[in-house]
């Protein structure tokens, strides 16, 4: 009668423990859902003005250059901040970091679609870069912090990083429907109500911080030196086809870019808590995935301004058309990215499933030419946004942002989630400005000539040469560890 009374206390004890450990698990998948939210509003927002630029040059009466600051200032304010926002998130706390980050881009998205001039429209653009640099590296910090066995972290990780790429992938679709049939303002505010519903639930589930909060300065200062710097490039860039015109105003920002670089690169090696721990360069899998997310950014961004004007100037769709014609592609990137990715993430290491996702972003790019040449048959054009939004984009991103926190110490998680997406958003920027300045349309009467994507493909052949050197040189490190072990 004893032994019964030991069993049943047993079993009740059994029973506890796997109630706990269900509850527990359902927790990590709403704190998943919720940082996936987060990046996801914030990667939607840079595709998502793409297909609206005629409706706002349209209400304000300014040029094509003027409407794609817009863009820009979003662009470089999210990755010049994004750093800062990552020693944040490790100092202050990734909860509050990603509540703060989630209020102002809600605010500021607030301000973009009520704006009544382009001046408000531009601050807001502005403000919400600011916040969605300091919300992303708190939410991938939440996620790694969250999910801490090794293939559980890299599903989750896959999970994240394809919220991410299917806000990219469907900004595009969205932003033309929207604009369409309802207006540009809606771009914007449909942050809100999303943002508001996530940040409500984010207070209620996100662990509370543990351990004293780190008290260290931030290195303010040099993160106003790169977006300076990367303004002034970007300028100079842009405005290169008017160098003839203004010779000294172009080469002064190309001079300025030179000085702020310096200054930066030396504060980051005399400073004793710099914006960048120089040490983390040493992480030869961090240095190739910001390389490679690098041209990632300078791929994606310069084809979501491409197919936006091939579609629309070239192939006579409208915005709406367009965008309904890029459903699919963002249906085919979720369901890549929860029924494929896990499969090819037990299959393949991180950079041979890097090489997968910059192939089918060459091949997308490939049709797009071969379209140019054949007078966009719309088969080749929608073959290459399907290899490059739904497959590509996907993989790439999930590869790369493993690789990018692998072999990080935990208490660097936050700068390295940073990092990959500087890379990434300064790609995007630069990679554009060149698109624009090298990709003048060669053939009469098109929007969109072969050069612009032959740049692009450019990127792609060089995001696989850097991913090819990753394969082979840790290749060689298992040859090597092998003989030492077995000698």
């Amino acid at each position: 009668m004893f032994q019964n009374k030991i069993r049943k206390q047993n079993i009740r004890l059994v029973g506890l423990d796997l109630q706990q450990n269900s509850c527990m698990n359902n927790k990590k998948q709403i704190i998943l859902l919720l940082a996936s939210v987060g990046t996801f509003v914030e990667a939607l927002d840079i595709a998502i003005i793409n297909l609206t630029i005629p409706a706002i040059q349209e209400q304000f009466h300014i040029s094509y250059d003027t409407v794609q600051w817009l863009q820009t200032l979003y662009v470089l304010f999210f990755g010049g901040f994004l750093i800062i926002g990552g020693k944040l998130s490790d100092q202050v706390g990734k909860k509050t970091m990603f509540i703060v980050g989630g209020a102002l881009f809600l605010l500021s998205s607030l301000g973009a679609g009520i704006a009544p001039d382009f001046t408000v429209l531009a601050i807001s653009r502005t403000l919400q870069g600011l916040g969605a640099a300091l919300l992303m590296p708190a939410s991938l910090s939440i996620v790694t912090q969250t999910f801490t066995e090794p293939q559980e972290r890299t599903r989750a990780i896959g999970i994240f990083s394809s919220f991410a790429a299917i806000g990219s992938g469907s900004g595009l679709s969205v932003g033309g429907l929207i604009s369409t049939y309802w207006s540009w303002h809606w771009v914007f505010l449909i942050n809100v109500p999303i943002l508001a519903i996530t940040l409500l639930f984010a207070v209620r589930y996100f662990p509370k911080a543990t351990g004293v909060p780190q008290k260290r300065a931030n290195d303010i200062p040099s993160a106003i030196l790169l977006i300076l710097g990367l303004l002034f490039l970007t300028f100079g860039i842009h405005d290169m086809a008017n160098f003839n015109e203004r010779p000294y105003l172009i080469s002064g920002c190309f001079i300025a870019t030179f000085l702020l670089i310096s200054l930066l690169i030396k504060r980051l090696l005399t400073l004793r808590d710099p914006l960048i721990t120089p040490e983390l360069f040493q992480n030869r899998s961090l240095v190739i995935s910001n390389l490679a997310f690098f041209m990632l950014g300078a791929i994606f961004i310069g084809f979501l301004f491409l197919i936006s004007l091939m579609l629309q100037n070239d192939m006579g769709y409208s915005a709406a058309s367009a965008g309904l014609m890029l459903v699919p592609f963002s249906i085919l990137s979720a369901l890549i990215a929860k029924f494929v990715i896990p499969t090819l993430s037990r299959l393949l290491s991180p950079p041979k499933l890097g090489i997968l996702g910059m192939l089918c972003m060459f091949c997308g790019l490939a049709f797009l030419l071969l379209s140019i040449y054949f007078e966009h048959p719309l088969f080749l054009v929608l073959s290459g946004a399907a290899c490059i939004s739904g497959i590509g984009m996907t993989i790439c991103f999930t590869s790369l942002s493993v690789l990018g926190v692998k072999n990080v110490p935990q208490e660097h998680y936050g700068i390295a989630a940073s990092l990959t997406s500087t890379s990434y958003f300064l790609g995007a920027g630069i990679g554009l400005s060149l698109v624009s300045f090298l990709g003048t349309p060669t053939v009469a009467g098109l929007a969109v000539g072969p050069t612009s994507v032959m740049v692009l493909i450019g990127y792609s052949l060089f995001g696989l040469s850097l991913l090819g050197y990753l394969t082979l040189a840790e290749k060689r490190k298992l040859t090597k560890s092998l003989k030492t072990v077995e000698a």
